[in-house]
Formats: structure tokens, sequence, C-alpha cells
């Protein structure tokens, strides 16, 4: 017998328990790693020099040669209280899709395609089939956008949330080629605004939305709804990215700028990609509203600037065009769209971007 050996067995073992005791469990960490190990893997592609458990994830640059002058573009997010009713539902697989499309979509308004991403994510105690739903959606995501999953952190920090919380966050690293970038210089007075489909709330507005559900039975069916409440509000956030990246390489000229609208809604997102001495006047009534935002505001009594200050409203992106280029944009992006809206000439030409709803 190895008395040493054994002894440092039982040592490890011990401390293993004492730290187990404390909140941690190592082994419920590595059991996670195994679950989501082919999910991971399946998102990787040849520039992907590293593995799954490497310290740091290894991309190499062939794709950026592509380019004349290649940018990089990083962001990072996370998905607010959503996390709190997917909580709630026990349903953690579009979480991970949600944080990983946001992120996406919000490199793509600045022309940029996803190269990789890298996830976080935290809780009180630690289940593996939960992380392993969790990234798992990440790896759907990731693949379906030609995104590789390289790396990230799974951590387990009881006293920090409560029992049953968790959060989640990522960051993406994409690229685009600098004469790419959006938005463009040339936006100006007579433009126009064409809207996408929004898939649900995607990740704004969830504060509200639990406001207006307290209480409220996650399986309940509302007549307008036509599906269990649960289904609507943790629908993934969509990625845009297949039905606009194709135009803005093959017809460059068509997109003058892309906004999406995440927190801050119509209010705050729009201004953000058009120059100063431009009013943006928004056409209600010109898209179809999604049935769940006047159940919201019926349920908390927001005023309607609010809803469109809070929510999308059923718009997830949208694209600068001329008026000239309009209708070949919408051809192109191959789904339903909507003019919702035009740029007009501020009355102080040095005065910021603001969005009027009309």
């Amino acid at each position: 017998m190895n008395e040493t050996k054994d002894k440092s067995q039982e040592l490890s073992k011990d401390k293993s328990s004492v730290y187990s005791a404390s909140g941690v469990n190592i082994d419920a960490g590595n059991e996670a790693v195994r679950l989501m190990s082919q999910a991971v893997k399946s998102t990787f592609n040849k520039s992907v020099l590293s593995d799954v458990g490497s310290f740091g994830g290894l991309f190499g640059t062939e794709e950026l040669f592509k380019m004349k002058k290649p940018v990089l573009v990083g962001s990072t997010d996370g998905v607010g209280t959503k996390v709190k009713i997917a909580a709630e539902a026990g349903i953690y697989t579009t979480i991970g899709q949600d944080i990983v499309n946001h992120c996406i979509d919000d490199i793509l308004v600045q022309g940029a395609k996803p190269l990789f991403f890298l996830d976080y994510v935290a809780s009180s105690k630690l289940d593996p089939q939960m992380i392993a739903d969790i990234v798992g959606g990440m790896a759907k995501a990731c693949k379906e956008s030609g995104c590789a999953l390289i790396g990230g952190e799974t951590a387990e920090m009881p006293g920090v949330y409560m029992e049953g919380e968790f959060d989640i966050a990522g960051t993406i690293v994409g690229a685009v080629d600098q004469e790419k970038i959006l938005p463009k210089q040339n936006i100006k007075e007579g433009d126009i605004l064409i809207g996408l489909a929004s898939a649900s709330p995607h990740t704004n507005g969830y504060s509200l939305i639990r406001t207006a559900f307290k209480g409220v039975d996650l399986n309940k069916v509302y007549p307008e709804l036509k599906a269990p409440l649960h289904e609507v509000l943790l629908k993934p956030h969509r990625s845009y990215l297949n039905a606009i990246y194709p135009i803005l390489q093959e017809h460059p000229e068509i997109v003058k700028g892309l906004a999406h609208i995440t927190g801050g809604g119509f209010i705050e997102n729009i201004p953000r990609v058009i120059p100063s001495g431009l009013v943006i006047k928004v056409k209600k009534g010109s898209w179809p509203v999604p049935p769940l935002y006047p159940l919201i505001q019926k349920l908390t009594g927001a005023s309607e600037d609010e809803m469109y200050r809070v929510f999308n409203m059923g718009i997830g992106m949208i694209a600068v065009v001329s008026p000239d280029t309009a209708e070949k944009y919408r051809s192109l992006v191959g789904e339903d769209s909507w003019i919702i809206g035009k740029l007009e000439k501020a009355q102080n030409p040095q005065s910021k971007a603001e969005t009027v709803l009309e």
C-alpha cells in the first residue's frame, strides 16, 4: 500500500468536502463541461485552434485576410431580468440563444459578421443540466450564424445569488471591412426607415413585463396571445444576420445605416445612427403590433410613449435606405418588412437627432 498516496487522496477528498459544504461543487462543474462539450464543439470551424477547457480560446485570422482593411468589432451584453422568467418556468434552452443573437445584432449594425463568442454563466448553485441547456442554446445560435463558441466561464457563487437564481453575459468579436462600416456618412433628409419584425420583446423590458404578470401562472393562455405565457415571453431574440449581411456584402450601396431596437426602444436607439440636424418621424400603425404589447400596456397602465421607449413593439431591426432603393432592399431581405418612417430636416441643424412618433 502506498501510504503517501492514500493520505494525499484522503486530504484531497476532505478539502473537496469542505469546499462543497461551503456551497461550491467542483464535480458539478466538471459534469457541466462534459454535458456541454459536444454542443460547443459543433460550433468550431477551421479557425478555432483550441479545444474545450483551454485556458484561452485560440482563433486564427484567415478570415480577416479576405478583407482589404479588416476592423475588429467587439460587444458585451446580458439579457437582463428575462433570466428570472426562465428560472421561474424552468426553461433554459432559449436564454442562451438570446444572449448570442443580441450580441450578433449589436455588431451587425456596424456592418460586422461574427467571428467568435465567449460566455459567462453565474448561479447560486451549479446545476449541470441547467448549464448545459443554457450553453446548448448559445451553441445553437452560434452555429446558425457561423460563429464559434471558443470559451467561457461558469461561476457558482452562493451568497451572491439567491437560491435558484442565475445570470448570463456574453462577449462577441466580429469583423468588418473598413470601407463597409455602418452607419455611412450619406444619411440625409428624405431617407426611408424600413423595419423587420422582432420575435418577442427580445431581451428588453422584462422588468416591466414581470410587473405586468406578477403572480400569474406562466402556463396561462391569454386569449389574445393564443399560447402559454412562458412560451410567448421566452421566445428568443432573433438574429438578423442571415437576412441582412448578404445585402451588405453584395449590394453595399443600399443600406446606409441599421438600428437594433433594444433597451430604449424607438426613442433611444434610432438616433444612435442618425446624424445631427435630422428628425426621425416614425408612423405608428404602419406595421402590425403584436398583441402582447397592448396587453402589457393594459395591465400596467404605461403610456404609449413609454411603451415605445421600453419595447421594440414588434420591430427588432430598422434599416435606413434611400427612397429609390427601398423596394430593392425589401425584395432582397426575403421576409415581411414595413416602411415605418422617414427622416426630415430639423429646425436647428445643430440639434441631435430625435425620434418623433406620429
